[in-house]
């Protein structure tokens, strides 16, 4: 395959859709998905927020977060980065996020977390873009737990009632929290989720060695000042009106929109212990699908052009499209679009691939075995 993860690609103005607080822009990088090899914890942990124990000493740390919309804008002021580990129980995650001022308001669960400065989990056990999680914490460890259906985009649903049973989670500041007297150092935080939990959307048991998961982090930020020994969300002076919040992510988005699953990071589960020199194998499914992903957006252009989906694939470019991602020697696949009114399914049949891909008119993906 070409250099896909650097490849410029022009994507859809559907793209700029439903973005939190944003738009984006019409040009978006194909994804320079970030990896991360999940090794198995040797021992206990406690969600104390402290990141103590000796299995997270020698767990790797991510990269530091980047700008939700990725290389074009400026690092972040303030450094965040995780770590993850797990074991037969839980999938456990822990991070640290650099911050002069930590301040929490929050308290009721299940509020709008990201409306104080919050810390945020995103899972999608098996990559098809539906049924994923979202958690959101704030460092009061208030947190907010959600299935989305699918993306928002596509009409998808918050389930508010769905709860994280047997959660656990750890606080510790450096510094004092909501004092803003003092300068702080920052905080860091662990959580525990049981793999019951996270295994309700799929069916079988928990991961095993080389598993894949799609999985991102996100960091909101808002601007503050000190004003009469409280911290106010500042606002445009020319404008009056609230400035917005940073976003802050581990595998950027590319636009300012969390809920783009096919944006997120690729981990992959290790029996092996922590400092293990495990390599992250990527997987060439990854590669068609990104492909199918692309076709998607093709798809959405094609209707608003025509008030039709497209039922045939020279009308997406579909070869031209394919020898710009792959290399001249890869196998050209078959591509079948069956178009039902408002609704199509696109099924991708390659030699070199042991599964056919699907995507369909809703965004998910999947795939199965010939």
């Amino acid at each position: 395959m070409k250099s896909l993860f650097y490849l410029l690609l022009a994507l859809s103005p559907a793209m700029a859709l439903h973005a939190k607080q944003s738009s984006a822009t019409t040009e978006s990088r194909q994804p320079l998905y970030q990896t991360y090899v999940v090794h198995k914890s040797t021992g206990n942990l406690t969600m104390d927020g402290s990141i103590d124990e000796l299995s997270w000493s020698k767990t790797a740390w991510t990269n530091p977060f980047r700008d939700i919309q990725g290389e074009t804008e400026p690092m972040p002021f303030y450094q965040t980065r995780a770590k993850m580990l797990w074991d037969n129980d839980y999938f456990y995650y822990a991070a640290e996020l650099e911050d002069p001022h930590v301040w929490a308001a929050l308290t009721e669960r299940d509020a709008v977390i990201f409306m104080d400065n919050n810390f945020e989990i995103f899972i999608d056990p098996d990559g098809d873009t539906h049924n994923y999680y979202e958690l959101e914490i704030n460092a009061l460890g208030t947190f907010w737990d959600l299935l989305l259906t699918k993306p928002y985009r596509n009409g998808g649903r918050a389930i508010n009632a769905w709860d994280i049973k047997g959660l656990k989670i750890g606080i510790s500041v450096n510094g004092t929290l909501n004092d803003p007297s003092d300068t702080d150092k920052g905080w860091t935080l662990e959580v525990a989720i049981p793999w019951s939990v996270l295994m309700e959307t799929i069916p079988g048991n928990i991961p095993s060695d080389g598993d894949q998961w799609r999985l991102n982090f996100s960091r909101v930020q808002w601007h503050t000042d000190i004003i009469n020994g409280k911290y106010i969300k500042q606002k445009d002076p020319e404008t009056g009106e609230q400035l917005p919040e940073e976003n802050w992510s581990w595998s950027p988005q590319g636009l300012i929109n969390m809920h783009y699953p096919e944006m997120w990071g690729t981990i992959q589960f290790s029996d092996e212990q922590p400092g293990s020199d495990v390599i992250f194998k990527p997987n060439p499914v990854d590669d068609y699908k990104w492909l199918m992903r692309v076709l998607y957006y093709r798809q959405l252009d094609y209707r608003n052009e025509n008030g039709r989906f497209a039922d045939i694939s020279a009308a997406l470019e579909f070869k031209e499209l394919f020898r710009e991602l792959f290399n001249d020697q890869t196998p050209m696949p078959e591509l079948m679009i069956t178009v039902m009114d408002n609704h199509y399914i696109m099924k991708l049949d390659s030699t070199e691939l042991e599964q056919i891909i699907y995507i369909q008119s809703d965004s998910r993906v999947w795939t199965e075995n010939r």
